[in-house]
């Protein structure tokens, strides 16, 4: 029913926009007919007639049927047969045509067709005109519509992706902070019930935040925190582990945007000592977050095919949502990783 609605909604808006159109350009050459004449003919409004309908011809018939289909050569055809039988027909009109009431010489030189001389040209000429204006319209009206609907696409596409990308990363987020927790268990720590607390603080977030379209750079800040603070509890030495935190909080970002790289650097920033060396870096400056993620990369280049889902998918969402406002850098040594993100936020 709401389709319905705004399919006649949207149709009876084209037919005032027509109608009033129509009405003015009628009422322009009607005006100039009588300042011309001093009346207006009869042939004026039949002319006239078959010129609109001329133009609904070939824009409702002719080139939805053949044009757009890419039937060129056949709308060719059709259209230079109609264009001329119909110039015939107005010329017979014209030539047989004979009103008492006009028989003023300006008209018969001017508007209708002289009997020894050459064929009036105005008619034909806008008869072509009014083709090539139907058409023309058609043509942008059709773009612009095949335009929206690309949008449209494009966007439904865009959401679906997101969509898919989210799920991909909550359980890969939970699969890793699981393994955390139970890490803890495995050793019987006290820590272990202030990790499963803290678990549902970010799966709170998670489940009744992060599904918004944009959540508050304070709030996801808070998130990046409390993940930290879980994954602390299951280091022999946090010392290595530091995190700043500074400028204007005031701002708009997608949810779970950032996580990924940090929880990147906790899983692969430990070398086999069990030293952790992770730095964390969060600013914003001029409506702009800057992020920078540093750690060691002594198991960097073990990665298998799937421990980099996390990263391939933030950098698949930063592209579907702030395409030419970020940018992106990743250093790769051996012996470091580094994140360099910049995002152009939004208040």
């Amino acid at each position: 029913m709401k389709n319905l609605s705004t399919l006649l909604k949207k149709t009876n808006t084209t037919i005032i926009v027509h109608s009033l159109i129509w009405i003015f350009f009628l009422v322009i050459t009607s005006v100039q007919s009588y300042t011309r004449f001093s009346t207006i003919p009869n042939e004026f409004y039949i002319l006239n007639f078959i010129f609109i309908a001329a133009f609904y011809l070939n824009y409702m018939v002719l080139i939805p049927k053949f044009l757009l289909n890419k039937k060129i050569i056949l709308y060719i055809i059709i259209s230079v047969v109609i264009i001329f039988s119909i110039i015939f027909i107005i010329e017979s009109f014209l030539k047989f045509s004979v009103r008492p009431s006009f028989i003023e010489r300006d008209f018969h030189q001017n508007f209708r067709r002289d009997r020894t001389n050459r064929m009036n040209l105005r008619p034909p000429i806008l008869l072509l005109l009014f083709f090539a204006l139907s058409t023309c319209i058609k043509l942008v009206s059709e773009w612009y519509k095949s335009e929206k609907e690309r949008t449209i696409v494009a966007s439904q596409k865009v959401n679906s992706e997101l969509s898919f990308l989210k799920a991909q990363l909550n359980p890969h987020f939970l699969f890793n902070t699981l393994n955390s927790i139970y890490s803890l268990a495995n050793k019987k720590s006290d820590d272990t019930t202030v990790a499963i607390v803290t678990l549902s603080e970010l799966m709170r977030y998670m489940i009744y935040e992060a599904n918004e379209d944009f959540i508050c750079l304070k709030k996801e800040i808070e998130y990046i925190k409390n993940y930290i603070s879980l994954q602390l509890l299951r280091l022999k030495d946090s010392s290595g582990v530091k995190i700043n935190v500074h400028g204007n909080l005031n701002y708009k970002i997608e949810p779970l945007l950032l996580i990924s790289f940090i929880e990147n650097a906790f899983k692969y920033g430990t070398d086999y000592k069990g030293k952790t060396d992770i730095t964390i870096k969060i600013a914003t400056n001029n409506d702009q977050l800057h992020l920078i993620v540093h750690n060691l990369s002594s198991l960097q280049n073990t990665l298998n095919k799937d421990s980099g889902i996390g990263l391939e998918n933030i950098q698949n969402r930063l592209n579907l949502l702030y395409p030419n406002a970020h940018t992106l850098e990743i250093t790769n040594t051996k012996k470091s990783f580094e994140v360099n993100l910049k995002i152009n936020l939004k208040k």
